[in-house]
This record gives structure tokens, C-alpha cells and sequence, in this order.
């Protein structure tokens, strides 16, 4: 069964267009190395938590906005030589396609689907 990245980030809400620009130009590099599919989805309804929550999670400011993303792959194999290829990739350097978030708030991880419906 497929493999899935997975992320959570705080991004400037005044930030949205260049976030998009910057999610697009990204999402083909990924499919070009292998992903079958990615979505970026910007929060719209992501209520703050007594004991935990997504703005919780990635220490939310009041002028951001959450944003939750995903990228699916064949298989793990697949993913890893994708994401080694991405990592040198000179169209996802920081001086072409700067990030226009903190990734250090970034909270990721792969995982192996188990239901997919």
C-alpha cells in the first residue's frame, strides 16, 4: 500500500500567495520524483485545544494560519529515492524557493497507510 509524508505548519497569514506560488512550484518537482499525489490545504476551521491542537502544535502566533499538507507515494522505497533527489534539487534551494514559514515550527513524518477508502 501507498506511503504517505505528512505536515503541519504555521504560515504567515499574509503570506498565502506566495505559500500557494511556492506549494505549486514544489508539487511538480515531488510528482516529477515519484509522488503520486500532494495537497496543501490552508486551516479554515482549526480550533485551538485545551490539551492539544494543530495551532497548539506548531506554537500558532496570531497573524498565521495553519496549514496541513501531504504528499503520497507508491511505496517507501519510491519516497526515499524521491526525497534524496528533492533534497539536491537545485529548484527547492532556499535561494530560489525560499520558504515563506518557519520550518522549524514544522512538524513531519512518513507513514504507511493502513485504510484507504
Amino acid at each position: 500500500m501507498s506511503y504517505v509524508d505528512g505536515f503541519v505548519i504555521a504560515v504567515p497569514t499574509a503570506n498565502r500567495e506566495q505559500f500557494k506560488k511556492h506549494a505549486e512550484s514544489a508539487a511538480a518537482v515531488f510528482i516529477e520524483n515519484g509522488a503520486l499525489s500532494l495537497a496543501e490545504c490552508w486551516g479554515d476551521d482549526v480550533p485551538d485545544g485545551k490539551v492539544t491542537s494543530f495551532p497548539m502544535a506548531v506554537k500558532l502566533k496570531d497573524d498565521e494560519t495553519v496549514v496541513f499538507s501531504w504528499i503520497v507515494w507508491p511505496d517507501k522505497a519510491t519516497r526515499d529515492k524521491g526525497m534524496e533527489k528533492l533534497m539536491a534539487d537545485p529548484r527547492l534551494q532556499p535561494d530560489v524557493n525560499p520558504m515563506p514559514f518557519d520550518g522549524q515550527r514544522m512538524i513531519f513524518g512518513g507513514f504507511d497507510m493502513l485504510v484507504k477508502a
